[in-house]
């Protein structure tokens, strides 16, 4: 047993040593595949994480929100349809909601505007988003904000209150209206909602209500709060997926060069291989030996590749790829994403770069080193 651990580092210390004969190639190597694997699991990690903040976020969102549909577009929807929905058996609640969008020319942005549900501000005052108080300079309590209605005339709303920077996710473009003001703002139609949000008591049901919903209120679009949660994923993986596409001619590089170097003997490597089958090393001690050399690199550049793609993306916020991800906006909210990470597709990454070089390594060895030891010296 002795013998056989001493054999396995013996033949370790030689592989060590001769990585280090061959510098330049080696470390030109491991660069370029820690930089693939760095990239590669960065849009993992960023991927993964995103989706993570959207179901924590949908994880609060209505069992099912009922829009109105004219011509197949979104269209306000009258707000008694509400009772209408909370008289249907296994409804717990359904309210109306008042929302939309503003574009502020001023600074080529477009804020969120919403009543919230219970307690909202009074006629005149306004909650917003720190992303909207960065953008008014540093906007505090007691600060007016011009806006401009529907009826292009200019309404002064006081700042009375900025959300923490810990709600930044999904209130970085939020304004919190009064309903007068929401519906001076857009001109909204007395007795009309954005959408109506129902609460079913029974999540086993909810599939059910929706569709008695559609039954009794023709014209309306039931979404499950499951439809929304499938859409949000389906995002981040299109967006991740055109990244791999938009990449995938440096990884193809990456491949062809990997390949090069690992089958590639020279012939001073082939060489060596005859002076170790002359001295009395076995087939399997030189395979042993290229194995090592192969999971030396290749474990090397996945650690570190994986290791600097967590700090991307969880310690900076990813700046390689958040534009892609994310989506353009000028009211970006700041925030740092909670780690992580997908075993399995972790995985996946280890089999698709570890294992093909290692595996690459190896049988160019082979081949060497069952030709005659004198013929691969004088070769």
């Amino acid at each position: 047993m002795n013998s056989r651990v001493n054999s396995q580092r013996n033949i370790i210390d030689y592989a060590i040593s001769s990585l280090l004969r061959r510098k330049i190639k080696n470390l030109s190597l491991l660069a370029l595949y820690m930089l693939v694997v760095f990239v590669v699991a960065s849009l993992i990690f960023f991927v993964q994480a995103l989706k993570r903040e959207a179901r924590l976020i949908l994880g609060d969102a209505p069992d099912i929100v009922v829009q109105r549909t004219i011509a197949g577009r979104h269209d306000l929807i009258p707000a008694d349809y509400s009772r209408q929905i909370a008289a249907i058996r296994g409804v717990s609640n359904a309210a109306p909601r008042w929302w939309g969008y503003y574009y502020d020319p001023n600074f080529d942005a477009n804020y969120t505007f919403m009543v919230p549900p219970a307690d909202p501000p009074k006629k005149g005052t306004i909650w917003i988003g720190a992303g909207i108080a960065r953008l008014l300079r540093g906007a505090q309590k007691g600060y007016l904000v011009p806006l401009r209605n529907a009826a292009r005339k200019t309404m002064l709303l006081e700042v009375v209150k900025v959300f923490p920077a810990d709600s930044e996710l999904v209130a970085s473009d939020l304004i919190m209206v009064s309903p007068d003001d929401f519906q001076t703002m857009f001109n909204l139609p007395k007795g009309f909602a954005t959408d109506v949000a129902v609460t079913v008591a029974n999540p086993q049901e909810i599939v059910t209500v929706a569709g008695k919903i559609t039954e009794q209120l023709p014209g309306t679009r039931p979404i499950l709060k499951s439809e929304m949660l499938r859409t949000y994923d389906s995002l981040f993986d299109w967006r991740g997926g055109m990244q791999v596409v938009i990449l995938s001619a440096a990884l193809l590089s990456f491949i062809i060069f990997a390949w090069d170097k690992a089958t590639g003997l020279s012939a001073d490597e082939r060489r060596e291989i005859g002076i170790l089958k002359s001295i009395g090393w076995e087939t399997t001690d030189v395979l042993l030996l290229k194995f090592w050399e192969g999971i030396a690199i290749s474990m090397t550049a996945f650690t570190w590749g994986v290791i600097l793609a967590y700090g991307h993306v969880f310690f900076f916020s990813a700046p390689l790829f958040e534009h892609a991800i994310k989506g353009w906006s000028v009211l970006y909210p700041r925030f740092r994403l909670v780690p992580t990470i997908d075993p399995y597709q972790l995985a996946v990454l280890f089999f698709l770069t570890v294992l093909p070089y290692t595996a690459a390594t190896i049988i160019p060895a082979w081949l060497a080193a069952t030709v005659d030891p004198d013929s691969a010296m004088r070769s």
